[in-house]
């Protein structure tokens, strides 16, 4: 554990991220103001006038020997066109048929690891390792709100339209986040699965 700043705390090198991330989010410190996980660590944030790094480290260790079991999560399903300018691509890189691309991609439940890069943007994992191949060499300026893509072992959904590097491979109408109440449709620790659909 490192002091990130003044009033935060950075818990790195967790091989279960999800679970300290459950047990901390049960077991609420006082002056705990957030909770932010990313794929092995955990910034947490705590306002100084109601704790101190001490006490926050403390209520991480007790944290981390409760034995809580972590929740499953919600299981969320997201309709997918695979429609993807790059699927052809990402098949031809794994050696597969198109379909066989799709069939992979949609038939794994993948876990939330931790929201980033945008509001709404969750880290889905683990991609089938067969279809798992590296970003694009070349960024695109604009990816379209709602396209499907897949960087390495991981895939996810563009929450809005933005820059990105990642191969797309589909396209859906299901909201990621609402920028009118802040709600983001994926949570860490939530399960996803891709359903295809042909319109």
């Amino acid at each position: 554990m490192v002091w990130a700043s003044d009033q935060s705390l950075l818990v790195r090198e967790l091989d279960d991220c999800l679970a300290l991330f459950h047990a901390l989010h049960q077991r609420r410190a006082p002056g705990v103001t957030d909770l932010s996980p990313a794929r092995r660590s955990i910034l947490i944030r705590f306002d100084a006038r109601l704790t101190e790094h001490a006490a926050v480290e403390q209520w991480v260790r007790q944290a981390s020997v409760s034995g809580v079991a972590p929740s499953p999560g919600r299981l969320i399903e997201i309709p997918v066109r695979y429609d993807g300018p790059d699927l052809a691509d990402v098949a031809t890189a794994a050696g597969l048929p198109v379909e066989q691309v799709i069939a992979l991609h949609a038939s794994t439940e993948y876990t939330a690891y931790f929201l980033g890069f945008a509001p709404g943007f969750a880290y889905l994992g683990d991609v089938p390792e067969a279809i798992a191949v590296p970003r694009r060499g070349t960024p695109r300026v604009a990816v379209p709100a709602g396209s499907v893509g897949i960087a390495g072992r991981q895939t996810g959904v563009y929450p809005a339209r933005l820059p990105g590097g990642w191969n797309l491979i589909g396209s859906t109408d299901a909201m990621m986040f609402d920028e009118a109440t802040g709600q983001t449709l994926v949570e860490p620790g939530d399960r996803v699965r891709f359903v295809p659909r042909a319109d």
